[in-house]
């Protein structure tokens, strides 16, 4: 395990933070490419020998504290009966989600089986991974995955997706919250430090939204796997975990996970959440690497001009993923200039 992030997690000081980055593992980077010649996009998730060797790429290659789980977050979906398909790049979902559809769920006994190859693919990514380096996997939101079963993808202004929220939302949550809460368990058991709940369509959301949805589905995950799980929301504004924070009351134990637009230093300082992960602007990895250096440093700034001890729990890295361009070589200078500032 890597001694930097297990400090993050157990609230320990440590000079210099962990580093991963969302889709550390994928379509910029050139070992994932070379993978992707002679195999398709499932079979690199599915078969876990695979999915081992795209996970420790970056790793190996970057220098990474962390690897993921390189796997989908729309799997559940396809676990309970809804056609999944990746035929054309990105995925496509062939039916659409309606009370009829969701009454034909599969059961949590027959869904369950369908996620073992990400168990699985935990256990080899362990297996190949440095000893010094951490594991950790993923699921999808209630309300992500709800996003992508009523539209197919997550675009656009949700109109349809909350038009039917309020009837729809609670019977999916039914089937797809205890299927997700074994999910988490699976990855856990194959060997995952933690897990993130990755809402990446919860900025669409208004704050009452937020709470009377999907809230309480959120925390009922979060309360069963304390201290092993972290959450986050893409578009993240403070009053989704400051909405979190209040109806959790200390049930459970928790990480949050913000993108570019969150100011991280505030929230660090009071100690609330078990960690805080994030959250340098993904796009400025694209400058020419002396700007992209310059707005780095920059971005360092208010986490040097706090102690070692009241920046305990940051995990240092991007506001989101890293998208198909984005430049190697800036990839291995934000580690290098990381490390050398904090040193």
């Amino acid at each position: 395990m890597n001694s930097r992030f297990q400090a993050a997690l157990k609230g320990q000081v440590t000079k210099t933070p962990p580093i991963w980055m969302m889709r550390q593992a994928g379509r910029y980077h050139a070992h994932y490419q070379n993978l992707r010649k002679s195999n398709s996009f499932v079979e690199l998730c599915k078969k876990p020998k695979l999915a081992a060797e795209v996970a420790l790429g970056p790793v190996m290659d970057f220098d990474f504290d962390l690897a993921i789980l390189f796997s989908d977050l729309l799997f559940p979906l396809e676990a309970l009966g809804m056609g999944l398909t990746y035929d054309n790049g990105g995925p496509e979902l062939t039916k659409g989600l309606d009370q009829k559809l969701i009454s034909q769920f599969r059961s949590l006994e027959k869904a369950l089986p369908f996620l073992q190859f990400q168990k699985e693919a935990m256990q080899e990514t362990r297996k190949v991974l440095p000893s010094t380096k951490s594991l950790i996997g993923f699921v999808g939101g209630p309300w992500t995955l709800f996003v992508y079963a009523i539209e197919g993808s997550h675009k656009g202004n949700l109109v349809e997706v909350k038009k039917t929220a309020e009837v729809l939302f609670p019977l999916f949550c039914e089937h797809m919250v205890p299927l997700l809460r074994e999910n988490i368990r699976l990855q856990l058991e194959g060997g995952a430090e933690a897990v993130m709940i990755l809402d990446t369509a919860a900025g669409e959301l208004s704050p009452y939204e937020f709470r009377d949805w999907t809230a309480e589905p959120l925390l009922q995950m979060l309360s069963e796997f304390s201290g092993q799980v972290g959450y986050y929301a893409k578009g993240s504004t403070s009053s989704i975990f400051d909405t979190l924070r209040q109806l959790n009351q200390g049930r459970a134990k928790f990480g949050i996970g913000v993108d570019h637009r969150f100011e991280v230093a505030p929230y660090l300082q009071e100690q609330e959440f078990q960690f805080i992960q994030g959250n340098f602007d993904q796009i400025l990895l694209h400058l020419d690497p002396k700007s992209f250096e310059k707005r780095l440093r920059e971005f360092l700034k208010p986490m040097l001009a706090m102690t070692p001890a009241e920046r305990t729990g940051w995990v240092c890295g991007v506001g989101h993923g890293l998208i198909p361009t984005t430049p190697e070589e800036n990839v291995r200078a934000f580690v290098r200039i990381v490390r050398e500032v904090f040193a």
